[in-house]
């Protein structure tokens, strides 16, 4: 037999043939493939190819474009290293940065924008906090955005005033874009080569799939790299909510691509997030970004284009208007997969109404690692309802997991450690950890069905997509994506 490959060594083997997809797997493998087989040793255990299901391949790519924030644990260094990077830019730049978060520094302060004025010198500066849903911008910024005194807060978005009423330098939600859209974008080969580099080291970490959340310049960009074949593992697209009437037109339906880049659904936002405090919660604090009216257009509008819809909730407000509006489309068909996206804080009445509904809690465990400290200053007692991934499971809610990269790590080992040991280790609400074979579920068939692609991954049998990723003592030893090591560990 010739194509074929013995994943050898590793438990359990696992036999593909030459299109890519598993022959056999366990004791029949070595049978299977046959003498002429080409042998591939590993190690460790073999797992279905672990999936993310939540991520943005546009931010991870121009990580290193931008000046990163993530690691400074004060604002006086955080000062410090954007004043060095900014020292070094051309003259005109913009500073860029991304990954800061006051919540993590010694004296958590929000920033103000004369600090950050000190630090560029003058040049124009957009710095995104690590949760995307507020920026840190400076004088020059706010001055070519025209952003004063007098303008008012767009639908959707704050601008953080002093007491004065001029911009205090933070902005909230869809604020971020008065300035965001002056600013210059990685496009074209550049742009390529950073997302290659990104989905690389995404397979470093075990990833064979991904739900990449992004914009049509990144779609594009994945568009040509498929046509080249360098896509190193299966991506899944969710297109924006501004995107979906074009989708319509055009008569562009869930699934619509191949089994490396297809179309997974249309991403709406209800609200912000935790951090920024602007998730939408039940007490009327937090930001409505999407009103109850356009919420309802926008999940029959994905229903009427058959394009699955994957809402962002954070608050328990906003996961609850999601089910509201979700409710009249109930099983409404089998390839109808909608998703709630985060559902960090779920109250406990709307817990059952995932199952009966069929909607997908599509979560990020790490999350919950991030921000146990948000939540409890936050929510307080509402906490014992965040990250709910236990009480979901069990009311029989499908759970997809995921990372939400670069907000958080994108390993997903690390992820269902969150899920499953972290909390007991912590005692931080251990009631709400799943087990380890839950958590991996989630990673796998979960992520599988979200996208629509359960009849051919997330599981080890014949028939299957030869997607592995191969484990030892939580380490990735290597990943394969359609019978192909697209990466391996270094020995020893």
């Amino acid at each position: 037999m010739t194509g074929i490959t013995l994943f050898a060594g590793c438990r359990p083997e696992v036999a593909a043939d030459g299109g890519g997809r598993i022959l056999a797997v366990g004791l029949g493998a070595r049978a299977a493939a046959g003498a002429g087989a080409e042998i591939v040793e590993l190690s460790g255990r073999t797992l279905p190819g672990l999936g993310d299901a939540h991520l943005h391949l546009g931010e991870l790519a121009a990580q290193d474009s931008s000046c990163r924030l993530g690691g400074a644990r004060s604002l006086e260094t955080t000062l410090a290293l954007v004043r060095r990077w900014s020292d070094a830019l051309p003259n005109g730049a913009w500073v860029l940065g991304e990954g800061w978060s006051e919540d993590r520094w010694r004296v958590p302060v929000w920033p103000e924008r004369q600090a950050l004025d000190r630090a560029t010198r003058g040049r124009p500066a957009l710095l995104v906090r690590r949760d995307g849903h507020a920026a840190w911008v400076n004088s020059a910024a706010l001055a070519a955005a025209g952003i004063g005194a007098e303008t008012p807060n767009p639908p959707g978005g704050l601008i953080d005033r002093g007491p004065d009423g001029a911009p205090s330098g933070i902005l909230r939600e869809r604020a971020i874009g008065l300035v965001a859209r002056l600013t210059p974008e990685l496009d074209g080969p550049a742009l390529d080569r950073a997302l290659v580099l990104a989905l690389r080291r995404l397979s470093r970490v075990g990833l064979t799939t991904v739900h990449a959340i992004d914009d049509a310049r990144i779609f594009a960009a994945l568009q040509r790299l498929r046509q080249r074949g360098h896509l190193p593992l299966r991506v899944g697209y969710i297109m924006p909510a501004a995107d979906l009437a074009v989708a319509a037109q055009l008569r562009v339906a869930t699934g619509f691509g191949d089994p490396w880049l297809w179309l997974v659904g249309v991403k709406g936002f209800l609200d912000g997030s935790l951090g920024s405090q602007t998730a939408e919660m039940l007490d009327g604090s937090g930001v409505q970004r999407l009103s109850s009216s356009d919420l309802t257009a926008l999940v029959d509008g994905c229903r009427a284009a058959n394009l699955n819809v994957c809402l962002h909730a954070i608050g328990d407000a906003a996961v609850r208007r999601a089910l509201d509006a979700l409710a009249p489309h109930a099983h409404s068909g089998t390839g109808w997969r909608p998703r709630i996206e985060h559902v960090q804080c779920v109250d406990p009445a709307d817990v059952h109404r995932f199952h009966a509904l069929g909607v997908i809690a599509s979560m990020q465990p790490l999350h919950a690692v991030s921000d146990r400290g948000l939540a409890d200053r936050y929510w307080g007692d509402r906490a014992a309802h965040a990250y709910a991934w236990q009480p979901l499971l069990a009311a029989g809610a499908r759970l997809a997991f995921g990372s939400d990269a670069p907000v958080d790590d994108p390993a997903p080992l690390l992820g269902i450690d969150a899920a499953t040991n972290w909390r007991c280790r912590t005692g931080w609400y251990s009631e709400l950890a799943i087990s380890r074979g839950a958590a991996l579920a989630a990673y796998t068939a979960g992520v599988a069905f979200a996208g629509g692609t359960e009849r051919d991954a997330g599981r080890l049998r014949p028939g299957f997509w030869c997607d592995l990723t191969v484990v030892e003592r939580d380490r990735v030893i290597a990943t394969v994506v359609a019978g192909r090591v697209v990466s391996r560990a270094p020995r020893g």
